[in-house]
Order: C-alpha cells, then sequence, then structure tokens
C-alpha cells in the first residue's frame, strides 16, 4: 500500500513537470512582461466581448476578444492563443479570484485555438472570434464540470499580453454524480428615471379651476391624491412621452424568462399605458425608507411635504390597482433598501407602515470567507418580525456592472462579468452540494435589457443552478433569527455625507416651497366663510379646496420623488426639488402688481394709481403698500384690496409733495399678516412745481397790494416845482 501511494505521488509530480516543460510559450504571459506592457497603458488592450457562458459536450465554444493599440507605435501583426487547463479544479475562492487578478501561476496547456490578429496603428482596435467546435481536444480532455482557467494571450511585437477569465463545463455527457442543484433567486428592480416637471403644466394647473374626469365625478386632485397623476394632462410628475410604452425590449425579456422576479416602483406601472406583469411591488417612488429613518424626523418630512401614507404598502396596493384597472388585485409588497443600511430603526419603519420582507444589499451577509448560504434574516423589531433578504455580495456585484476586483481586468466587461458569475455560481455549488441554500442575485437599477437577458439565459443554462421565486426565498430556512438576526443589524445608517447633505438641502427647500403655498392658502385667498355657490365667482368653497389640494398634492408628488432610492439619474431628485420650487414660485406669482407708468405731478397733491392681477380662479384679498425715498414727496402707506378671479383691480394712493423735486414710491403687496410676497414694483414721481399753491396765492396778493399802493402814490403824490 505504501509502495503504491509513493508510486502515485512521483506519477503526480512528474506529470505536472512535464506539463510545465511542454506546455506551448504562449500559453504563460510572464508577469514580469506584463506589469512592464501595462504600466505604460492608460486602455485596456484586451476585452473580452462575447463567450459562451456554459460548455456542454454539444456546445463548443465561443469566444470574441476586442483588441485596442494602447501604445504610441504601430503594433505588427500577431496572434491571438486561447488555452485553458482541462484537468484543474479550483479549491477556494482565493484561488479564483488570483487567478483572475494574474496573481497565481495555473498552467494552461491545452489549447481551444488561435487567430491572426492584424497590424494595429495607434488607437486603433479590432475584434477577433475563436471557434473551438465540441470534439476540440482541449473540451473533449475535461473531465469534471466546473469552472476552469482560461488564459488568451497576444503575442506582438515579441511582446505577451494576456487576459484571464473562466471556462464553465457543466456536467452534461460527464461521467459525473449528480447533485442537487443549488436555488438562487434573481432579482430586478422596475422604475425608470424618465420623470419630468412640466413648466406649462404647473402654471396651468395654478391657473384653472378643478374638473371632473370624462364625467365620472372625480376630479384630478382626486386622481392625484389617489394615483392617477401619472396619466392625465395636469399631471405634476409624469413620464416623458418616449417611455409611456414600456420598453420592448425590456418585455420580451420579462416574457422569456419567467423565474426573473421583478419588484416595481407603483407610480410607475401607473404611468405606462400598459403596465407589465410583476411579481411584487416596492414602495412608491422608490422611496428612500433607510434615509428617512436615517433622519429620525417624521414631522420634518411631513414640512417638505411627504406623508407616511403616500409610502406604505397601502398605497403601493393602491397604485398598483390603478394601475392595473382592478380594485381586488392582490399582490406581495418588498421594501427596496436606499441610500443607508437597514439599521433596526429603518426596519422598524419599513415594517410599521406595512412591509413584512425588505431587500438588503450585503449589510447582513457574513464575512466574504465563508461558505454562502440563504441570505435571510428574521429581525424582531418593535413593529413585528420583518424579513430582511440579503443579496450574495459577489453574485450581485457581477449581475450589477463591477468587478469582483480592479484587478480581474476580464470583468471590466459584461462578458467577462458574465463568465466571471457562472464560474462563481458554480464553485458556490460544489463548494457544499448537498447543503440546501438558496441565494439572492440583485440586479440593481441600472440593468438593461441586454444585461437581464445574458444573466437570466446563463442561469437557465446552468444544470447546478435552480431559479426560484421571492415566496420561496421568504419561506426558506432564515440564516438567522431572533438574537441572531439582530447582531447581525448594522448599527449606523452610513448614509455618504454628500447624500445626508443633499437630504438636508431637499428638505429645507420643499418645506419652504409648501409653507409658501399654505401660506398662500390661509393668508392671501380670501376667506370663504360660506359653503355656499358664490355668484360672483362661479364657485363654491369645495372648488376652493380641491383647487388648492390639487396643488399641495403636486408638491407632495415632487417631494415624494425626491426622495428617491432609484440611483440610475443622480439629476432626478434636484429636478423633482427645483419643480416644487417651481410650483410654489408660480402660486405666489400668480397675485402680482402690473407695471406702473410714471408719476408726474402739478400741483402738491396728486393720486398715483396701482392695478393687481390674478391669475387663479379664485378672489385673493392682498394689502398694497407703498413708500417713497424722499421725505419731500410722501404716499399714503396701505390699502387692502380683493382682486377677483382671473381678473385686475385698481386701488390708488394719495401723493403729497412738499417742494419739488423727484422720488422713487416702491410698491409691494403683502399677505393678510402683513408679510411681504412677490415682486416688488418702482414708480417714479416727479414734481414740477416753482412754488406751492398756498405761496403762489401770497405772491399774487402782494403783487395787487404793491399794484394798489404804487397807483394810489401816482395819484396822490405832490408835483416839485421844477416839473
Amino acid at each position: 500500500m505504501l509502495r503504491r501511494s509513493i508510486i502515485g505521488i512521483l506519477s503526480a509530480v512528474l506529470f505536472i513537470a512535464c506539463g510545465l516543460v511542454c506546455m506551448p510559450s504562449q500559453a504563460f504571459a510572464a508577469q514580469s512582461q506584463t506589469a512592464a506592457s501595462t504600466g505604460t497603458q492608460h486602455r485596456q488592450v484586451l476585452s473580452l466581448s462575447e463567450a459562451t457562458a456554459v460548455v456542454t459536450d454539444t456546445s463548443g465554444y465561443h469566444l470574441k476578444v476586442t483588441i485596442t493599440n494602447t501604445d504610441s507605435q504601430q503594433w505588427q501583426a500577431g496572434r491571438l492563443s486561447l488555452n485553458i487547463n482541462s484537468d484543474y479544479t479550483f479549491t477556494s475562492r482565493t484561488d479564483m479570484q488570483e487567478w483572475a487578478q494574474s496573481q497565481n501561476m495555473i498552467p494552461a496547456p491545452n489549447e481551444l485555438g488561435s487567430v491572426a490578429v492584424p497590424a494595429l496603428a495607434p488607437g486603433q482596435s479590432t475584434t477577433v472570434a475563436i471557434n473551438a467546435k465540441a470534439d476540440n481536444a482541449a473540451l473533449t480532455s475535461i473531465m469534471t464540470w466546473g469552472p476552469k482557467p482560461l488564459l488568451a494571450v497576444y503575442a506582438h511585437d515579441d511582446e505577451n499580453v494576456e487576459l484571464r477569465s473562466f471556462l464553465t463545463r457543466s456536467s452534461a455527457g460527464l461521467a459525473a454524480a449528480q447533485t442537487p442543484a443549488m436555488q438562487i433567486t434573481m432579482v430586478a428592480p422596475l422604475s425608470s428615471s424618465h420623470w419630468q416637471v412640466s413648466n406649462e403644466a404647473l402654471t396651468a394647473m395654478v391657473n384653472n379651476p378643478v374638473v371632473s374626469n370624462s364625467g365620472n365625478g372625480q376630479t384630478t386632485a382626486d386622481a392625484a391624491s389617489s394615483g392617477e397623476y401619472g396619466k392625465n394632462d395636469n399631471a405634476a410628475v409624469t413620464l416623458n412621452s418616449n417611455h409611456t410604452r414600456f420598453d420592448r425590449s425590456l418585455s420580451d425579456v420579462l416574457s422569456r424568462h419567467s423565474a426573473l422576479q421583478v419588484i416595481a416602483d407603483p407610480t410607475y406601472l401607473n404611468a405606462l399605458n400598459m403596465p407589465p406583469k410583476v411579481s411584487a411591488l416596492m414602495q412608491p417612488a422608490a422611496f428612500d425608507i433607510t434615509a428617512y429613518a436615517a433622519d429620525g424626523s417624521t414631522q420634518r418630512y411631513a414640512n417638505a411635504g411627504v406623508q407616511n401614507s403616500m409610502w406604505n404598502a397601502k398605497a403601493s396596493l393602491t397604485q398598483y390597482r390603478n394601475a392595473i384597472g382592478d380594485n381586488n388585485a392582490t399582490i406581495g409588497t418588498v421594501a427596496w433598501q436606499g441610500k443607508g443600511h437597514w439599521t433596526m430603526d429603518a426596519l422598524t419603519e419599513a415594517r410599521r407602515h406595512g412591509y413584512s420582507a425588505v431587500i438588503s444589499t450585503a449589510d447582513f451577509e457574513p464575512s466574504a470567507s465563508d461558505t454562502v448560504r440563504t441570505g435571510t434574516n428574521v429581525v424582531t423589531t418593535d413593529a413585528g418580525d420583518i424579513t430582511v433578504l440579503v443579496e450574495q455580495r459577489e453574485l450581485s456585484n457581477l449581475a450589477q456592472g463591477s468587478a469582483t476586483s480592479r484587478k480581474a481586468r476580464a470583468e471590466s466587461s459584461e462578458a467577462g462579468r458574465l463568465a466571471r458569475f457562472v464560474a462563481q455560481s458554480a464553485f458556490y455549488q460544489m463548494e457544499q452540494p448537498y447543503t440546501q441554500r438558496n441565494l439572492l442575485v440583485n440586479f440593481g437599477f441600472n440593468a438593461d435589457a441586454a444585461t437581464l437577458n445574458s444573466f437570466m439565459s446563463a442561469v437557465e443554462s446552468s444544470p447546478w443552478l435552480q431559479a426560484t421565486d421571492l415566496q420561496t426565498l421568504c419561506a426558506a430556512t432564515p440564516l438567522a433569527s431572533g438574537d441572531d438576526a439582530q447582531a447581525n443589524v448594522p448599527r449606523e445608517s452610513d448614509i455618504g455625507k454628500d447624500d445626508a447633505a443633499f437630504i438636508d438641502s431637499a428638505i429645507a427647500a420643499l418645506s419652504a416651497s409648501r409653507s409658501d403655498i399654505i401660506r398662500f392658502r390661509d393668508n392671501i385667498m380670501k376667506p370663504d366663510t360660506t359653503a355656499t355657490h358664490d355668484r360672483d365667482n362661479a364657485s363654491t368653497s369645495d372648488d376652493r379646496g380641491t383647487w388648492i389640494n390639487r396643488i399641495l398634492n403636486a408638491q407632495s408628488t415632487m417631494a415624494l420623488r425626491a426622495f428617491t432610492a432609484d440611483d440610475s439619474d443622480a439629476a432626478l431628485p434636484n429636478a423633482m426639488v427645483s419643480g416644487a420650487q417651481q410650483l410654489s414660485g408660480i402660486v405666489m406669482n400668480s397675485i402680482a402688481l402690473t407695471p406702473s407708468e410714471a408719476v408726474t405731478m402739478v400741483s402738491e397733491t396728486a393720486t398715483m394709481p396701482v392695478t393687481v392681477r390674478n391669475s387663479t380662479p379664485f378672489p385673493a384679498q392682498v394689502t398694497v403698500s407703498s413708500i417713497t425715498d424722499s421725505s419731500e414727496i410722501a404716499t399714503s402707506r396701505r390699502t387692502t384690496i380683493t382682486v377677483p378671479a382671473h381678473a385686475e383691480t385698481q386701488t390708488t394712493f394719495r401723493l403729497r409733495a412738499a417742494t419739488s423735486g423727484s422720488a422713487i414710491a416702491s410698491i409691494a403687496l403683502e399677505d393678510r399678516v402683513g408679510v411681504r410676497f412677490g415682486q416688488m414694483q418702482q414708480t417714479s414721481i416727479s414734481c414740477i412745481l416753482k412754488i406751492s399753491d398756498m405761496t403762489g396765492f401770497i405772491i399774487i396778493a402782494a403783487a395787487v397790494v404793491l399794484g394798489l399802493l404804487g397807483l394810489w402814490r401816482q395819484f396822490h403824490r405832490k408835483k416839485d416845482p421844477d416839473e
């Protein structure tokens, strides 16, 4: 027995030595050469464009590589060769990662093929393909399923450039024992960043009264509060007209891959002409619950226009029912993670507002060195138990377009990340083939239809994986519960400084905009003390309340979307804040002063007309104030007027001048509590009198007296004898 063991060891050593000696030179890429060549490169020379994700006994292997001359000199014609090690089996995650990062020396003696590469000018790129048929010697020499080292070497001008990736062989056609497939749940959020705010729609909303929709008695304000704001012409926030139809390529992907679990923003579904079928709902507008909980002030968000009833699970279901036109429809709700971690406060808020499960990033996952397990935690909060569905870190990062490491250069392209995804998932199954697990893979908000299709096709082609749904994942035996789960909960939200600063500034700006609208309602609109029909204004107090509520709902709609967890468009939250400020500006400027002409005084007193315009469909009651910058020319200070709906009202100010000169009158509008609003007007006043009225009379009287005295003296003076 000992003799046979020694012989076996010697045979293995001899086999490895022969492999090292006999291996073609291009199968090795000297690390010193690679470092020297890449040290001066600003772009990657080799990039994986296409690759067969799962290799079977009949598939063969297809690969496309894009080669770019990153040098300042022309490269002569070269050759790209592709090799694998058909006998090698990765033994650890570290082993795989070091191969991907070119940090270990695994031989690759089995050649799949090679192809000539033309000469390349500086900056020029070319794409070459290698196609190995199913009967290729390197492929048929693979005896075990799983990931194998794949090495592409580009030889040119006495230099070799390598690219390391993985070829994953399935068990099809191999004499290998079949093991249970590992469960995997592929989740993609469905939302949109193509929301827009129309200045014309906001202006029309302020200038026009509320009308019923299609004779059904429902007003547009009612529609806004019930979720219809995405579908009517008076909507504050609408989808871009090019995106109201669900993307056809994405629709095809969802139809083709029924195992893909789509968690949708119900406000997006409600704005589509024909919403797709989805697996579950997230919170409306993907509202960031983690940031809300980290702020810790419900009142601050309420002041900004975000009420809890706008983003809870009930609101999500209501929006969904409106979207599909079925008031009895039911569907699960899952809260999506925002910019912060799911702290205990955040989980409590989610559970309190009706969500029994949340999607989490890898906050709850054990360290990367542990064996992967089902990523679910059942956490007990003050509001009840909540299930935290934790994404698997490496697989989710790859699906979201991130390489496992900056040094893993093959993963800079989607084809390279897909190859690593398939290889990594196969390794996870091989790691513990008989342990039941269900891994969550999160595509994130930025995945497009092509990415979803590629990864889902790879999962469905991998016999070691079994795609499941959210219900199966939620029902799986959790990784932790009770005290163990609470120990996994992050203590801090860890929201970035920039995100925290934006949230604070957004709350301040939105609170100011909402405060202006409420101020307009309470202190500028004419008080309506009755609920009866107003003949003068052809309206009722109910109409008045519905109109202002529509404006407040519009502000709330923009405020809710300003705090979205959807990070696919960083400019969207700012656009929503700007839209809310724009709306409040339109409201406050709907009562405005019309430009006044200059006033010229030809006497000690005069009047100055001032006209106030009302663009809204309801009367306003305001105070007009006036003051001059001169002590010689003064105006009366204030007058209160009522301006009818869609009309103008003129009032006058008394002017008095003590002497000739000029002045500027500053005219402003004030609400009923004396706070100014709107744009101030300035009117020039000129006084051209040399003297005042009373002085003139005195001078005239003195002239008459002097004239009479002169005449009397003329007739009564004694003549000189010499005359």
